[in-house]
């Protein structure tokens, strides 16, 4: 694999992983109602979660879905449903100040788990592989661009989860941090529109 393409690779992953999407809202939220240290978990999650969703992917997993169209339809119901009930959980959500006993936040293995029915993730891997990948590449290329992702993914999260600290401090009404929650849980929401629309995860 070039320097060059994998340069590109890294400015590929760079804009997936710090444009808004579902995994990135659910930091902004979790920021807000647990802190940036309660989140560490959270994003070690998504960044192993999705390099490994990478390499599972390159290793021929993506071409279940060649092979077998309705395990793409499958994906996009679980998924939607799970982001739906994420959302659910975001916007009953209670104020920093109040009482967080029934709502911790997501685990580094929720986060991990979370990357296979997440709709997002699976068109970034596979469009990665796709555009990235040399024909006939191994296992060395394969960690190679895992190892990217690894690097570029968690200072690009990290922003999101430490925007959440900011509001925060801002957001000392529990009013606020309700409708907050209840906005968040709605972009969350709606950030499933571009991902039902795509017909397909590759053209």
């Amino acid at each position: 694999m070039t320097l060059d393409l994998l340069l590109a690779f890294a400015a590929f992953a760079f804009v997936s992983s710090i444009t808004p999407g579902p995994n990135n809202a659910m930091l902004l939220a979790s920021g807000v109602n647990y802190g940036f240290v309660r989140t560490i978990p959270h994003m070690c999650g998504i960044t192993i979660g999705c390099s490994v969703m990478l390499m599972a992917t390159g290793a021929g997993l993506g071409q279940v879905f060649v092979a077998f169209p309705i395990t793409h339809t499958v994906l996009r119901v679980v998924g939607t449903a799970y982001l739906l009930w994420l959302a659910w959980k975001i916007a009953r959500s209670q104020p920093p100040s109040g009482n967080t006993a029934g709502t911790q936040p997501m685990t580094f293995m929720q986060a991990a788990l979370f990357q296979w029915v997440n709709p997002k993730a699976w068109m970034m891997a596979m469009g990665a592989l796709t555009t990235y990948l040399p024909a006939g590449s191994g296992w060395q290329s394969l960690g190679l661009m895992a190892a990217v992702l690894m690097a570029v993914n968690v200072p690009s999260i990290g922003v999101w989860a430490g925007g959440g600290v900011v509001l925060r401090q801002w957001l000392h009404n529990p009013r606020l941090v309700r409708i907050f929650n209840v906005s968040m849980a709605l972009l969350l929401v709606l950030s499933l529109y571009p991902i039902l629309a795509e017909v397909s995860p590759e053209r």
